[in-house]
């Protein structure tokens, strides 16, 4: 690392302004209002840099600046940017532009959701960025951890001296909003007992254990009214740095190449594969699915992002591709049967309380 060089931060900011067609994609003029609300940004030197992404029905903002981590004005024109998209969207009547994670009317007004890494670039400095759509948060915690704590995955933790002593995960409690730091390799079983329960238990960073250099940084927060910072759950976003002391380019890929199961789907309380797809295939149009990825490559020089590259346009992916549609056939027979369909208690099944009331009378012993 070079000293006496400023902290860039990158930014990346998950807008889901209403779908076109339906939940599917999002129309091209919302694309343009963000990008218009972003230049002007980076004209008046508020950010160094940005890129406009999509993936399914949400828009995907990538910004490089040196403001920090949980800038006010970040914020601002995070939350700016997400009020245009949105009235573009009802001028257009767009899918639910309005209807975001808590599910309500008001819902619309929770803001952007948002994922942060801070770090001195390198001498060489690529990074990429992971966007998903028809997902839920704890997407991320198998590849992650394969990424970073699997050698079978990643030989750099066995062959880098750099990555030797290992990384350590913060694991994120969704539902009492509590985290702890848990060490490669001393931790490990206890990071598998959590985060395999990923409706509850998300990572949500990844430092390196010799110097606490940031490695990746995962969506577990939104931008609420008045510039709070909630938690967040649906489209998670990933950020990860990679080579010289950190995993390859081709291991942080590698993970992916499994399309394993993930919550989400077709009104976020189904079952189904975390497809990889270049940008143009981030079209979930079966069932709203199956669950989308994409990826985006970029090597950052002077705040500036150079990219973006399509990180899943590659035919080694089209295996992992066709594994999707096998397991997609498969979960969509069981209908609305479980392991398809979520336990109410993970997602909430709002027509079990109106069906029990009309037949308690009904039950009996």
């Amino acid at each position: 690392m070079m000293s006496g060089r400023p902290k860039l931060t990158l930014s990346v900011i998950k807008i889901d302004p209403g779908g076109f067609v339906g939940h599917v994609s999002t129309h091209p003029d919302v694309v343009d209002a963000a990008k218009e609300r972003l230049f002007s940004a980076k004209e008046k030197g508020r950010i160094t840099d940005f890129h406009v992404l999509r993936c399914g029905n949400d828009i995907d903002l990538v910004v490089s600046h040196y403001a920090g981590l949980l800038s006010d004005d970040i914020k601002e024109l995070a939350t700016g940017t997400f009020n245009e998209c949105i009235e573009v969207a009802r001028e257009l009547k767009l899918s639910a532009p309005e209807v975001r994670e808590t599910g309500g009317p008001e819902a619309g007004k929770d803001g952007p959701a948002l994922a942060e890494i801070g770090f001195v670039e390198r001498e060489s400095e690529p990074v990429v960025v992971f966007m998903s759509n028809k997902t839920t948060r704890g997407a991320w915690n198998l590849p992650i951890y394969k990424i970073f704590a699997d050698p079978f995955n990643t030989v750099g933790l066995v062959l880098d001296p750099e990555m030797f002593e290992g990384f350590s995960f913060k694991v994120l409690d969704v539902k009492d909003g509590t985290e702890v730091m848990l060490s490669t390799p001393a931790d490990i079983y206890a990071i598998l007992t959590l985060v395999g329960i990923s409706s509850r238990y998300v990572i949500s960073s990844v430092v390196r254990n010799s110097d606490g250099e940031a490695a990746a940084a995962v969506c577990t927060s939104r931008l609420a009214p008045g510039g709070q910072v909630a938690l967040s759950g649906d489209n998670p976003l990933a950020v990860m740095r990679c080579q010289a002391g950190l995993p390859a380019v081709g291991e942080v890929m590698e993970s992916f190449v499994l399309p394993h199961l993930v919550e989400g789907w077709m009104g976020g309380v189904h079952s189904g594969p975390l497809m990889p797809v270049p940008f143009y295939e981030a079209n979930p149009t079966r069932f709203d699915g199956p669950p989308r990825l994409i990826g985006a490559g970029f090597q950052v020089s002077n705040g500036r992002l150079i990219g973006p590259h399509d990180m899943f346009d590659d035919p080694s992916f089209d295996e992992s591709r066709r594994l999707a549609n096998t397991i997609t056939e498969y979960m969509r027979r069981h209908g609305p049967f479980q392991p398809h369909l979520l336990s109410h208690t993970e997602r909430g099944h709002r027509t079990l309380p109106i069906v029990i009331n009309r037949l308690k009378q009904r039950f009996g012993r």
